[in-house]
């Protein structure tokens, strides 16, 4: 026989709080420890937020404060509040949060302007991390993502803000793939968490990586449909680490072949029709 280990995106607690539910399957396909893997697990999410967050924060800082200690200017990078490109963001599903006013405190308490909330698993930081081939790479990736723009249109990177070592080292333990078993006993890892809306909707390359080199074969998840997350897979993923992917198998449930063939119509958040 051949040894097979597989790879998957770990849920975030966006939709697990929301209408979707979790994301480690359902039956005898499941992936354990199922609630953990659904909520803090090891911590990856939480990483990724601060790191990106930090990030945020030091945007502020430097329109306000000026880039380094004694550093007495204001906004000495020339960053446009109104071009902003990096977000906040928070791991729960907090629509009101998406475009609110910050620095309303006075001069203390930052520079007035619109800022923007992700949920964590749609950030840049989150992508980047799922691209990732290890701590070296990480950090030139970190380096080089533009965060804003200034008044004269020129890029502002995370490296201008002196932020990207700091990031790095935030994501030093997060980077490690998550060992976790099915319910019959098979190794999975799950690591990884981007969405396929605003990113590339797989798990870790890592993850892929270090599944190659324990098995003969490696099967991992592609989230989001074969329209977004499998293409983006082909398109992003396997350009940028190199991999292949030998081929691919396409799941679905009978009630799903159902539903799209027009049999009935599902509505998000409803019980499923019995057909």
């Amino acid at each position: 026989g051949k040894n097979i280990v597989n790879t998957f995106r770990q849920p975030s607690k966006g939709p697990t709080f929301g209408i979707k539910g979790g994301a480690t399957g359902g039956g005898y396909s499941q992936a354990l420890p199922m609630e953990n893997i659904n909520l803090h697990f090891t911590g990856d999410v939480h990483a990724v937020e601060t790191a990106q967050n930090l990030c945020a924060a030091a945007i502020d800082a430097s329109i306000l404060h000026g880039r380094t200690p004694g550093d007495t200017r204001r906004n000495p990078l020339n960053i446009d509040p109104l071009n902003i490109t990096w977000t906040y963001c928070v791991d729960v599903e907090a629509r009101a949060l998406r475009d609110a006013m910050i620095g309303l405190g006075g001069v203390a308490n930052g520079y007035p302007r619109l800022a923007h909330w992700d949920i964590t698993v749609a950030t840049e930081t989150a992508a980047i991390f799922a691209l990732t081939t290890g701590l070296r790479d990480l950090r030139e990736r970190l380096r080089r993502t533009v965060v804003a723009y200034t008044y004269d249109g020129k890029a502002v990177t995370a490296e201008d803000l002196h932020v990207a070592g700091a990031m790095t080292s935030l994501l030093l333990d997060a980077i490690n793939p998550n060992l976790v078993q099915s319910t019959e006993g098979h190794p999975m890892f799950c690591h990884g968490f981007p969405f396929a809306n605003v990113a590339h909707g797989n798990n870790s390359v890592l993850a892929d990586l270090v599944a190659l080199k324990l098995a003969d074969f490696a099967v991992t998840e592609n989230g989001f449909g074969v329209d977004c997350g499998f293409s983006k897979m082909i398109d992003v993923k396997c350009r940028q680490s190199g991999l292949k992917a030998d081929c691919a198998v396409i799941v679905a449930s009978v009630r799903a072949l159902k539903e799209h063939g027009g049999a009935f119509h599902l509505r998000p958040g409803m019980p499923y029709a019995k057909v």
